[in-house]
């Protein structure tokens, strides 16, 4: 019924209430495209999900030609891109945000990508509402030490400002 077909907004969303389980959505899947430090898509027999690294929020990337991303926006995409592009990965589901993407704790081989971004240095603890079920104890002492050890986007100290001030300095 959905093969080959590309599940997005309001489709993808009534589908996923009324008539696919939430659970039925988690599970393996092929990554086929890293937008950014935070976002990728990914496919299962014909269905393409969006998905959201839940519990973290990466550097920026801009979507104006005049102005540049945030430090260390490329080097988030790159370094999720070198972790899971082309791979199969599990997914975690633990519902979906106001622009229909799926949030998920993404595993390859085992490994939690979130945290693997944390450790990095390429993302943030999100500092909004955490999603229902998500503990965020690990994700936050994976940050404080990233943090104490400035790596990543923490080598800025100071001149470091989170992904959601620079979304709202930004917005158009």
């Amino acid at each position: 019924m959905f093969r080959n077909r590309y599940l997005s907004g309001v489709c993808f969303f009534t589908i996923l209430i009324f008539n696919i389980p939430a659970f039925a959505l988690a599970g393996q899947y092929k990554v086929v495209r890293v937008y950014d430090g935070d976002i990728l898509k990914a496919v299962e027999n014909g269905i393409e999900i969006m998905v959201r690294l839940v519990g973290i929020d990466a550097p920026e990337i801009s979507t104006k030609k005049h102005l540049p991303g945030q430090p260390f926006s490329q080097k988030a995409k790159e370094y999720l891109s070198k972790l899971v592009l082309k791979k199969n990965v599990q997914i975690k589901l633990y519902g979906v945000d106001h622009y229909t993407r799926v949030l998920a704790e993404v595993f390859v081989s085992g490994k939690n990508v979130n945290i693997e971004m944390l450790k990095a240095g390429l993302a943030e603890v999100y500092r909004g509402k955490p999603a229902t079920g998500l503990d965020l104890n690990l994700y936050k002492t994976t940050e404080s030490k990233a943090k104490k050890d400035e790596i990543g986007i923490w080598s800025l100290r100071d001149q470091y400002f989170s992904p959601k001030s620079w979304r709202e300095l930004y917005r158009d």
